[in-house]
Formats: C-alpha cells, structure tokens, sequence
C-alpha cells in the first residue's frame, strides 16, 4: 500500500479505562518530533452533548441500546477527522476503547480502519491486569472519579470493569503490545517510537481488520 509521504503518522492506542492510555498520549506528545494531536475519547466526549455521554465511551454489555445508534456515525466522524489531519500533515495519537459488545454487534473496527486505509496507521494494545486496573481505581477519588464503581468486600471486581477487560482486546490484532503495569508511560512511547523506526509490519493490523480477516 502506497502512503502519501507528506501525511501524518496515526497511532491508536486501544485499551480498558484506567490502562494507561492517556498517559502515554500524553508522553508521545510531549517527547515525539512535531505537532501530536490527540483525537482520543476523551477529547471527543469533551465536544459530545451531555445527554449522549458517555458517548464513543460507551462501555460493553449494550447497557444503552438508545445510545447506539449514534455511536456508529460518531466514530466514524471522529475517524474521518484523523484521516482528514493526518492528510494535511499533522501526525494524531487516539487513545480508544474499542469493543463489539453493545445490545447487537455493530462492526465499528472494521469500519473505521477501512477510513484509513492509505495511511500509515500504528494500532497498539494497551494492556493491563485487572487488578492494577482496580488500584488505580482506588486511588482515584478525585473528581469525576467518584462515578466510578468501586470494589466492594463481597465483589472485588466490579463486572462492567470485567467486560472491559474481556472485551476491549477483541479481536486483538495489533501492530504491538505494551503492558502498563511493566512499562512507564515514557518507555511505552519509547516502545513506540521503536516500532514505528522499524516499521510497521506489512500488512498492518489496521489493513488486516479493515479486510475482515
């Protein structure tokens, strides 16, 4: 596949919440060369009305079913806007939280990866165990953090937060790993950075998902 030299590169960082996917967002704006643009869910559900929170962030279990709907059209906007920076030149990181498992299965992956398609796309997987996942929960009181579940004497883990950790990875074609319970955010992106020096593997996830295979 051909991609135009003078667009951007694309990194979707995919995973659970509380994985560390912000974080290394983050990192990759602040170390990597040129403009970073972060077009994650967080930023997106930022410009999302209320009434249709938690919107792209939706989690799996189909909890929602008048909700999903839209979500198809606004992941699909949110993806043509990377492509749309991308091709002018700005390189974009989204951190997602990509799943299947709403009342009936949408196919919003594939979909979105075929709007891609010519760019030079890297797909990490933000992985985590669950129980760092529930620490980092604990610790996290602040603010809009007191929405989250927390973990109880008789349920140490909540069940949404075990639907995402079943679901987030599927079906788990990546370009690469990186678990955030080993790795700093900043060695994450040094990770990333490697990987997109070697090059991405031919074909990419991102070609192999939009090909359905």
């Amino acid at each position: 596949m051909t991609h135009d030299s003078h667009a951007g590169q694309i990194i979707i960082l995919n995973g659970a919440p509380r994985s560390g996917k912000s974080s290394i967002a983050r990192a990759i704006q602040e170390e990597f060369e040129g403009p970073w643009i972060n077009l994650g869910v967080d930023s997106y559900n930022a410009m999302t009305p209320k009434r249709y929170l938690p919107g792209i962030g939706l989690r799996p279990g189909g909890e929602r079913p008048e909700l999903e709907e839209l979500i198809p059209f606004l992941y699909a906007a949110l993806y043509e806007s990377i492509a749309i920076h991308a091709g002018l030149g700005l390189n974009v990181v989204a951190d997602l939280g990509h799943h299947d498992s709403y009342s009936r299965p949408l196919g919003i992956l594939p979909d979105c990866a075929r709007r891609l398609e010519g760019f030079s796309v890297l797909f990490v997987g933000v992985r985590c165990p669950i129980e760092t996942i529930m620490q980092r929960r604990e610790v996290a009181q602040e603010g809009r953090e007191r929405l989250y579940l927390r973990a109880t004497e008789e349920v140490s883990i909540p069940e949404p937060v075990q639907r995402w950790q079943d679901e987030v990875h599927r079906p788990g074609i990546y370009d690469m790993e990186v678990d955030t319970s080993v790795l700093t955010a900043l060695e994450c992106a040094e990770a990333i950075r490697q990987r997109l020096d070697l090059g991405i593997p031919e074909p990419s996830a991102f070609e192999r998902i939009a090909g359905g295979r």
